[in-house]
């Protein structure tokens, strides 16, 4: 199993502002501009958590978003969610330990599942697509406890605006 975190982040490491807003993103570049496609069908199994789905939901349908990976959205929410999305609740190290070694798991969106997998050392890599924004403020990309973890750059791509740079345990 390779657990992926692929991802859009600001130059000074944002996820979002400080209400969740992803405006700075969208206002940047598309999902055509990168290597999105590529990169998606390598993966079986897609991770996020409420907030994360929520977004995506945003967007229309979430099942024609990820209609080719088992979806797994981690909530304490009891509201249901559409066909093609399960519901996961509990420790998200835990839940990984369980997959196929076969299998590719895309961690996305944020810190809150990121975190917990960083800190028991179960990320292979890291996917950074760098938008050329700076907010000065809002939800950082890495929360994890204060530890030393390396990763070795494989690779580094330019979409136009975009720096995207692939990291791996070494």
């Amino acid at each position: 199993m390779s657990v992926y975190f692929y991802g859009c982040v600001t130059l000074d490491g944002y996820l979002a502002d400080k209400n969740h807003g992803l405006a700075w993103l969208h206002e940047t570049g598309s999902a055509e501009d990168v290597g999105y496609e590529d990169f998606y069908r390598r993966m079986s199994v897609t991770l996020m958590g409420r907030r994360t789905f929520r977004e995506i939901e945003a967007m229309g349908d979430p099942a024609a978003v990820y209609p080719t990976t088992r979806n797994y959205v981690f909530t304490h929410q009891a509201a249901p969610l559409p066909s093609g999305f399960t519901p996961v609740s509990g420790d998200v190290a835990d839940f990984v330990k369980t997959f196929s070694p076969k299998e590719n798991l895309w961690v996305i969106g944020g810190n809150t599942l990121l975190a917990p997998l960083l800190d028991q050392g179960l990320v292979d890599h890291l996917i950074l697509q760098l938008a050329p924004v700076l907010l000065g403020s809002g939800i950082p990309l890495f929360t994890q406890r204060e530890h030393l973890h390396r990763f070795r750059l494989d690779k580094t791509i330019q979409y136009g605006p975009f720096a995207e740079l692939h990291y791996a345990k070494p």
